[in-house]
């Protein structure tokens, strides 16, 4: 089974589509080598996915016939990402979200007064370097 529809079959990608470009970028690795879309794989074979600054670490148990449901999935695959790439996604999220809610406009004259006085006083402590 190629590669893209192994990806999509096993529903890490919502299409295709999104699969084969997801192999076009470079974003697909099998058994540590870029894989072109075309590329054939096999029980046993380990996948590398890069998906949403997730570094997914796939092992292929058997080939599905086609896309199979959420319940089945475990029966093709076993994921051995390690926790710690979905804990550092889930520090990235809260660190997005500190400062600014998404969808709050511009920064605030105030923000760029602080951001002034910010990079000035690094300036000033450069100097004194």
């Amino acid at each position: 089974m190629r590669i893209d529809k192994y990806i999509w079959a096993v529903r890490y990608l919502k299409t295709r589509n999104m699969a084969t470009q997801a192999c076009k970028k470079g974003s697909v690795r099998v058994n540590g080598d870029i894989v072109k879309p075309s590329r054939d794989v096999y029980p046993g074979d380990t996948i590398n996915l890069r998906k949403n600054q997730i570094n997914y670490e796939l092992e292929v148990l058997d080939l599905p016939e086609s896309r199979v449901g959420a319940k089945l999935v475990d029966l093709y695959r076993k994921d051995t990402t390690p926790k710690e790439a979905f804990e550092t996604n889930e520090m990235l999220q809260y660190a997005k979200t500190y400062y600014r809610k998404k969808g709050v406009g511009r920064p605030t004259k105030k923000d760029r007064r602080d951001l002034d006085d910010f990079t000035e006083s690094t300036d000033d402590e450069n100097e004194a370097l």
